[in-house]
């Protein structure tokens, strides 16, 4: 069982110059630092034993995790004077105020806590991959009777078969609409009895077997998700010549439409199969290629992955925290770090050359297999050779290409503030953006919404929802005024509490915006003024509204609107943060929605009474089934007519 050490922060740290032993033997006298006398009791209680350190500075935030076979010597090491730290490792040790570690059992242990504690703190001096979001896979739901295929974002122990992680949740979608295609699963909620009186809109348009209607029975359906999954496994052969016997068959026996059916479907395999470049024979290991190129502090990994003698498929990672840090290290974290999360081990694993602790990172990847061996090789010639080098070439031409998006990207951004100071007369360009936008259903769990953008860029982690509790009805221009007003009380609570001990405040408040946008006309804007008004803000903070028709910028106290050139990237710029705001209040809404109960969603609909509202959800069994009907599915619950149906189509929406 892991032990943690923790010392508390002194009342005071005063700097010292230690040049003492802190043991005994010879080995032990190094000339130390300049440290703080609570660093220098911390350094001088380490113990010998495997486990992982804790490095935290002055705010008591976690900026680097790191792991040992002897605490002692490695910890002690970081503040050596003897001129071998790299500039990266220097500048670590001038942060470093606190020190805590977690005494393990084992390096194999050390090895595990270390990445858990690095995935959840991420500390800006560890490599890490880059987006501290989480990647998408492909999740077939096994445990289901009939099992579906979804996209998350979260691998759980549930008896479910994940594919991942990938970087794109579009290109996972991409794939997922050609495989579906293929194998018609389903994507709906409702219960699968086979007695059900029709079939979704999915079924005539054949991207699902019907198995609500009883058009394929539970064994021919599984089956059909088996072969998908064999197919993500990259063992599309067997399918592919069963497939084609099956069509021989049908035309055989007279069954046209089925055969014609069933060459469609061995022409999409083709497809998708003709993209699988094969390397090698066959029976050669499932393996992962890996190669690195680094430019400057950035640093990408390439992969490919390789099963059943195939190339199916590859992926690039971007890792920070790199600079100062061979390469050798970089493999090894990306290594472990991706690995911690990938869906499936593979049997060996390529790289361009050796990296520390293979062999305990051989045996945590084999305990991720199932006890079954992993083998870490740098290949030295041959084919294998051959494909790390060209997985070194990938990772170089895609790290070059996202640099000059990037670049690109960095001049719009600086554009686009550009020529929006320009054009509202501000004092400086806008680095930091807010903007509000308010969202409900005729009234019912209204939410604001808040995002910010820092240069021309989304910072998500300072985005903020306002459930607003104030206000009655759907009056728009009260909603704005309780979230401005809550956004400005906790910027002032901030700035009255910002020379409290040990105060942290929440950034997403503590500072004010460059610039206030509302998500809407004169009278959204006249509530924002007053707001500011309210709080004395009116000289700092500059605001316009933002009309959705003819992205009309208002000003206040103004008759005139303003209309920034149709291509700009001003207006792009100003297009995107309102998008934005509207999208992020949407998902507040729905969520605080259903939190509050089915009932809810469909009473707030004029027109939809308790008898209606009880006939749609026996009917389709959820308001989301509901919200995924046609207008015309909509009208087959007795009840509703169109003119109901359309109304109840566009307030779910």
């Amino acid at each position: 069982m892991p032990c943690l050490y923790h010392h508390p922060f002194p009342d005071s740290s005063p700097k010292i110059t230690a040049r003492s032993s802190y043991g005994s033997g010879a080995d032990d006298k190094i000339r130390v630092m300049e440290i703080s006398a609570h660093l220098q009791g911390v350094l001088a209680t380490l113990p010998a034993k495997p486990g992982c350190y804790i490095m935290k500075n002055a705010a008591g935030t976690i900026i680097y995790v790191g792991k040992a076979i002897s605490l002692k010597n490695r910890v002690r090491s970081y503040f050596h004077a003897d001129g071998s730290h790299d500039n990266k490792t220097r500048r670590l040790v001038r942060e470093i105020v606190h020190l805590e570690w977690i005494l393990v059992g084992s390096e194999l242990e050390a090895l595990i806590l270390e990445m858990n504690l690095i995935k959840k703190h991420r500390p800006k001096f560890n490599i890490r991959m880059k987006d501290d979001r989480r990647y998408p896979y492909i999740k077939i739901h096994w445990q289901e009777d009939f099992p579906r295929v979804t996209v998350t974002r979260l691998m759980q122990e549930d008896g479910a078969r994940y594919f991942g992680p990938y970087t794109s949740a579009w290109a996972v979608y991409q794939t997922l609409d050609v495989l579906r295609r293929v194998f018609p699963y389903l994507t709906c909620d409702r219960e699968i009895t086979g007695a059900d009186r029709r079939a979704c809109l999915y079924f005539d348009i054949k991207l699902c077997l019907g198995p609500c209607i009883g058009a394929v029975n539970q064994e021919q359906y599984r089956q059909m998700i088996g072969d998908l999954q064999e197919f993500l496994n990259g063992h599309s052969e067997p399918i592919l010549a069963r497939v084609q016997g099956e069509m021989e068959k049908a035309a055989e026996e007279l069954h046209f439409e089925r055969a014609a059916a069933l060459r469609d479907k061995v022409k999409a395999l083709q497809s998708i199969v003709e993209r699988q470049k094969v390397v090698f024979s066959a029976d050669y290991k499932d393996s992962d290629v890996l190669a690195l190129a680094r430019a400057d502090n950035e640093a990408c990994v390439q992969i490919f992955f390789i099963r059943g003698g195939k190339l199916i498929g590859r992926e690039y990672f971007i890792l920070e925290g790199t600079e100062d840090t061979a390469d050798s290290e970089v493999m090894a974290q990306f290594v472990q770090q991706f690995y911690a999360e990938a869906a499936n081990m593979p049997q060996q694993v390529m790289l361009p050359e050796e990296i520390e602790e293979a062999r305990i990172i051989q045996e945590w990847m084999r305990s991720r297999r199932g006890g079954e061996k992993v083998e870490i090789l740098v290949p030295k010639e041959g084919q294998p050779q051959e494909l790390v080098q060209m997985a070194a070439e990938n990772a170089a031409e895609t790290l070059s290409a996202l640099r000059t998006q990037w670049q690109a990207d960095t001049h719009r951004q600086e554009q686009a503030l550009a020529e929006l100071q320009s054009a509202l007369g501000l004092a400086g360009p806008p680095n930091r953006i807010e903007c509000y936008d308010i969202s409900h259903t005729q009234g019912v769990a209204t939410v604001g919404s808040m995002v910010v953008f820092t240069q021309g860029v989304p910072d998500k982690k300072l985005y903020r929802r306002f459930n607003i509790e104030s206000v009655a009805g759907p009056d728009d221009f009260a909603s704005m005024e309780e979230a401005l007003t809550r956004r400005f009380r906790r910027w002032q609570a901030a700035q009255e509490g910002a020379a409290g001990p040990g105060s942290r405040p929440d950034e997403s408040f503590a500072f004010l915006p460059d610039l206030l946008i509302v998500d809407g006309g004169k009278g959204q804007l006249s509530r924002a003024v007053e707001v500011l008004e309210k709080f004395e803000l009116t000289d700092k903070v500059p605001v316009v509204g933002l009309a959705k028709q003819e992205e009309e910028i208002f000003f206040p106290h103004r008759l005139n609107s303003l209309m920034l050139p149709r291509h700009s990237q001003g207006l792009y710029l100003v297009q995107r943060i309102r998008d934005e705001a509207h999208r992020f209040a949407i998902t507040a809404h729905r969520a605080r929605r259903s939190k509050q109960g089915m009932a809810s969603a469909l009473d707030a609909i004029p027109g939809v009474g308790p008898a209606r509202r009880k006939s749609l959800l026996k009917y389709f069994g959820s308001v989301d089934k509901i919200r995924e009907a046609a207008v015309v599915e909509l009208t087959a619950v007795p009840g509703i007519t169109l003119a109901l149906a359309e109304s109840i189509k566009a307030s779910l929406e």
